[in-house]
């Protein structure tokens, strides 16, 4: 009897043993999932749809940002969101040299439990879009590739939702209302944020807290553009115990949405990882993404997010500096308007408008990078520029890189502008300030044209 036993028990353990080290030595396939807690589990369902290949990239006003669209309000809703965009988003158009494509951004509340407050609103954001997909020729043959763009930036959308989830479930913790927002058309100028502050949320909001690339990079920061009422508020969470702090810092770890809201003087902070090996390449995909990370910068920012929608004091914008700043800005470029409160804009080849100057001048002369093409890198450089009172092109600089070299070649080519007619403000000739988005795009052999964005 003993030996019978003693031989099946081991025959068991022949058959059992190697499963399990199978299992712990391929924990990232499906027999890994079942390690992950709830959350972990359920920012890889976000990740995985938000990066699939249907998405095609995520590229504004394509079908798969539409469909991102679609997923990110039936996700926020199901979280207890009250949804205020239409189930496709709210629809914004983003008028190019050739068409006018349509891009949406999506958003609803969570209401807070201080009625007092109800017009105070704290704004949680991230970018909706990527880059497409991109397609070239290589030893002949046609070749498809797609930025899925997982940790730029399914990984913020991811969270997004998931802080949805949380606010909601506990939303008698927090007194102010806070908005949920995917933003459409972002690596095209910030397009979906202008429009969000502009057309769409005229309430008062306290402050935004930007989600940007969270999925593992350079190392979980937070960047305040020096606020000393956010920077404050974070160093106060240092004396707590959090399951991850971020670092605090002065330089722009990537240029994101946080600058539309920071150009309206509202109080912004964007929590990264920051840029990392596969950044906008097609090697960005959801097997990259380091979700135990993720859950614990979900829950420091959540615990952010409360102590911003609770706290007593007025968060004002950048008031250690502001004054300073004006007096710089005031110094460096005396009388320089923006592009949007020109009455008369500024024209090229007596036209205002921008496509002509992308389409007669940039895209003419813009030369791509032999390297750049070899490396396979593309996307959209956004540069800013001042169009002086008598018309020239100066203070050309990127405000949103995609690599040195493009970013060089887009630079080189708006430096190189011919006289524009410069704008006015009642009447008086004004210096204009406009940002715009230079596209690379690799295309198709003997496919002609280049796709631009207006820039503002």
């Amino acid at each position: 009897m003993y030996s019978r036993f003693t031989g099946v028990l081991a025959l068991i353990l022949a058959l059992v043993l190697p499963a399990l080290t199978l299992s712990a030595q391929f924990r990232g396939d499906a027999y890994g999932n079942l390690y992950d807690s709830e959350t972990v589990s359920l920012l890889k369902e976000h990740v995985s749809f938000l990066a699939s290949a249907q998405m095609e990239g995520r590229k504004a006003g394509s079908e798969g940002e539409k469909m991102a669209a679609t997923y990110l309000y039936d996700a926020l809703e199901s979280c207890g969101v009250d949804m205020v965009s239409p189930k496709e988003g709210d629809p914004f158009g983003i008028v190019t040299d050739s068409d006018t494509l349509i891009s949406r951004n999506v958003y609803g509340y969570v209401p807070g439990y201080d009625k007092s407050l109800s017009g105070e609103f704290i704004v949680v954001g991230a970018r909706l879009d990527n880059l497409g997909t991109l397609v070239m020729t290589v030893d002949g043959e046609t070749v498809t590739g797609t930025y899925s763009g997982a940790n730029g930036n399914a990984s913020g959308l991811a969270m997004l939702i998931e802080l949805a989830r949380k606010v909601s479930t506990n939303s008698l913790l927090f007194r102010r209302p806070v908005v949920f927002a995917a933003f459409g058309a972002s690596c095209s100028g910030y397009m979906g944020s202008w429009y969000f502050t502009e057309n769409s949320f005229k309430e008062k909001v306290n402050a935004f807290v930007n989600l940007d690339m969270l999925g593992g990079g350079e190392g979980f920061t937070a960047y305040t553009s020096s606020n000393s009422d956010l920077n404050a508020l974070l160093g106060s969470m240092k004396g707590s115990l959090q399951p991850a702090i971020p670092v605090l810092t002065a330089a722009e770890p990537y240029p994101s949405d946080h600058r539309i809201f920071y150009a309206r003087e509202i109080p912004s902070v964007t929590f990264t990882t920051g840029r990392y090996p596969e950044h906008n390449t097609v090697k960005d995909t959801p097997s990259i993404l380091d979700y135990e990370l993720m859950e614990r910068e979900l829950e420091y920012i959540y615990n952010f997010i409360q102590l911003l929608s609770c706290t007593g004091e007025e968060i004002l914008f950048n008031p250690a500096l502001k004054e300073e700043v004006k007096k710089i800005s005031a110094a460096a470029s005396p009388g320089v308007v923006s592009y949007f409160d020109c009455d008369q804009k500024p024209m090229f080849s007596n036209s205002p408008d921008i496509s002509k100057f992308m389409k007669d001048w940039v895209y003419r002369l813009l030369k791509y990078p032999k390297a750049a093409v070899e490396q396979g890198i593309q996307g959209t450089v956004q540069v800013s520029f001042v169009i002086d009172r008598n018309g020239a092109v100066r203070d050309v600089q990127v405000v949103r890189s995609v690599h040195p070299l493009l970013d060089d070649e887009a630079v080189k080519v708006i430096s190189a502008s011919p006289k524009w007619r410069p704008a006015r403000v009642r009447g008086e000739k004004v210096s204009s300030s406009m940002t715009i988005g230079v596209e690379f795009r690799l295309r198709h052999k003997g496919e002609r044209g280049r796709f631009g964005i207006n820039g503002y």
